[in-house]
């Protein structure tokens, strides 16, 4: 049971500037076994942070003095926790700011107003990717009839290969290797061609539209976040 695995010693840090918030997040936490922590502004955030090594931060973007995007940038240059999970929250329409953060180094992001069941669903997923073995990248991929093998560089769809480029095919294995994550363009560009590439979002977008296109009814798997970039329905 998923309540035994986080017991009251996996502390989690709640940094936001609304008390009621604060006090929503904190008390359906601790129903579900979380020993919870909280923080009022981003100073007080990061101060807390060092202190206490949490295993999440649910970190609100805006924040009085220093905001959410800068202390997530400050806890990624930190090497005593640039590997903590951040669950990042934010009001409708902060796009930039989400697209910022999850460059950044973010886990994840909820919406506000948003359902408590929600967010601790999405820190639970947060957490279970942290403690999941790293991923085979040979391994063999499939999805209902949709089949990915990265040793033969070939994709499957009901048993007929289809003719993806390079990138194309390094795009659909990058997204299916981890289903449901969200990426920005800038982290797809990342984890298909290496840091500095020279490659625009438009090509990203382009990249995309060609994969769906050739992938035929099973294209909509690949699905747009908008505003942030793609992930695999799977």
């Amino acid at each position: 049971m998923f309540i035994s695995e986080c017991r009251m010693r996996d502390g989690i840090l709640v940094v936001d500037d609304e008390e009621d918030i604060r006090e929503l997040i904190r008390y359906n936490l601790s129903k579900e076994g979380f020993g919870v922590f909280c923080a009022a502004s981003g100073e007080e955030g990061l101060s807390m942070a060092r202190e206490l090594k949490p295993s999440l931060i649910v970190l609100d973007i805006m924040l009085p003095g220093v905001n959410g995007i800068d202390v997530c940038r400050e806890l990624k240059v930190d090497a005593a926790l640039r590997k903590t999970p951040i669950v990042m929250v934010s009001a409708r329409g902060e796009e930039d700011d989400i697209v910022r953060a999850l460059e950044l180094g973010a886990d994840d992001y909820v919406c506000k107003p948003f359902s408590p069941a929600v967010l601790i669903a999405r820190i639970k997923s947060v957490i279970r990717r942290g403690q999941v073995e790293p991923v085979d990248v040979e391994a063999i991929l499939t999805f209902e009839d949709l089949v990915v093998n990265p040793i033969r560089r070939e994709v499957l769809v009901r048993g007929d290969a289809i003719d993806l480029t390079n990138t194309e095919f390094k795009l659909l294995h990058f997204l299916m290797r981890n289903p449901g994550v969200v990426y920005t363009r800038a982290q797809i560009v990342d984890g298909v061609h290496g840091d500095d590439y020279p490659v625009t979002d438009r090509s990203v977008d382009v990249q995309v539209v060609g994969l769906r296109k050739k992938m035929g009814e099973k294209g909509d798997l690949v699905e747009t976040v908008r505003g942030v970039g793609y992930r695999f329905h799977g």
